[in-house]
């Protein structure tokens, strides 16, 4: 039986593999299956508390699995953590990251012995109660930061405080007084507001685990031309995700609309016809269709109309032409049965309204009465 770890808890798993995984620096090794990839590298890919991963030299070539936890070589001290990934692919990641070859990589130590995770699951269990109390000591010294999370290391030799700052910080009075208070070696490491709601996680808005949490790993700048673009209401309040940023997922489907919008008039052309001037009122990008108004602020008359179809009023327009109706003469039929059908909808629903009315009317002298009789018996 072995032990295994998942941000930093401690599950049992008799079959060697680790129950709970799956998390968003997982890559997949679709080189697993094949012997030679896995014997081709002795370094190996281990990640740590929430988004922290880093890579070791498996100098002893001690058989690890993914899932594994490991202890490592650390600055001073060491470390635990799990196995995510090794053979061949991991000298892959090692190229993506960058990781230049003069740069010295730490080494594998053991397996982690039962001792060893006693010791990281006692230091896990204070990085709340630290984070908390670092946040009373930074207030006190007046400092705009905030500490949004505490990572010990294996030994509790070392103590990592994630912060968000606005403007650069003089943190040196606070790293003195956590040294003296909490007896470790202490790292300041800012991140940002959209990292701060990766770690935290939470829903969104649309029911799902939040995107920075779940599966994005690097964060791209998001504007507002982006929600422009896809005619969306511009209020900060549904824009805005849990860290107070612009939502990720308005990037989604930018470049989809940009695409769309190419085979759209702009919306300052204005359709002449032989009766009125229309101008535009909205777009339905993937429906191919605009609606035309014949008031420039608000939806009066209105007539939807296919791109194709815009084009060719325009077209018409240009050469000096004015057509008769907005729509082709097939869609003016079928426009004029469904305003019809419309029409005798909404009669439909309020041809009730005069019957209440009358009925109302003959109700209210008859209540009047009665309470006037009412009135007169209790003056007796």
């Amino acid at each position: 039986m072995e032990y295994q770890l998942y941000n930093g808890e401690c599950c049992l798993n008799s079959k060697g593999c680790c129950l709970r995984h799956a998390n968003k620096l997982t890559c997949y090794d679709y080189l697993s299956d094949i012997a030679e990839a896995e014997q081709a590298s002795d370094y190996i890919e281990v990640q740590f508390k929430n988004t922290r991963k880093e890579y070791y030299l498996n100098s002893d070539r001690i058989l690890l699995i993914k899932g594994d936890v490991v202890v490592v070589e650390a600055a001073s001290g060491f470390d635990v953590g799990t196995v995510t990934m090794t053979g061949k692919l991991v000298l892959l990641q090692m190229a993506k990251a960058r990781m230049r070859s003069k740069v010295e990589v730490r080494h594998v130590c053991r397996k982690a012995l039962s001792t060893d995770l006693k010791k990281y699951k006692e230091f896990k269990a204070k990085e709340h109660e630290t984070m908390i109390y670092s946040r009373k000591i930074a207030e006190r010294l007046g400092l705009q930061m905030k500490i949004s999370d505490v990572e010990y290391q294996g030994d509790g030799g070392k103590a990592i405080f994630y912060y968000i700052a606005d403007d650069r910080i003089d943190f040196r009075q606070l790293i003195k007084d956590l040294a003296e208070i909490f007896r470790v070696r202490i790292e300041m490491k800012q991140i940002g507001a959209r990292q701060e709601a990766g770690r935290v996680g939470g829903i969104g808005t649309c029911g799902r685990e939040l995107c920075c949490s779940g599966w994005v790993t690097k964060f791209i700048s998001v504007s507002t031309g982006a929600a422009r673009l896809q005619d969306v209401s511009l209020n900060p309040q549904k824009l805005a995700g849990q860290c107070a940023k612009l939502k990720c997922c308005l990037n989604y489907e930018t470049d989809a609309y940009a695409e769309a919008w190419r085979n759209f008039p702009t919306h300052e052309i204005q359709l002449e016809t032989q009766d009125n001037v229309y101008y535009h009122f909205k777009t339905e990008v993937f429906k191919n269709e605009i609606t035309y108004s014949t008031d420039r602020n608000f939806a009066t008359n209105t007539m939807t109309i296919t791109a194709e179809r815009a084009f060719e009023v325009i077209g018409m327009n240009k050469k000096g032409h004015k057509p008769k109706f907005l729509l082709r003469d097939e869609e003016m039929e079928q426009h004029a049965q469904q305003k019809e059908q419309q029409d005798i909808l909404e009669e439909s629903v309020s041809r009730f309204d005069s019957a209440m009315k009358r009925k109302n009317k003959y109700r209210r002298p008859n209540n009047d009465k009665r309470n006037n009789h009412k009135d007169q018996k209790t003056k007796q």
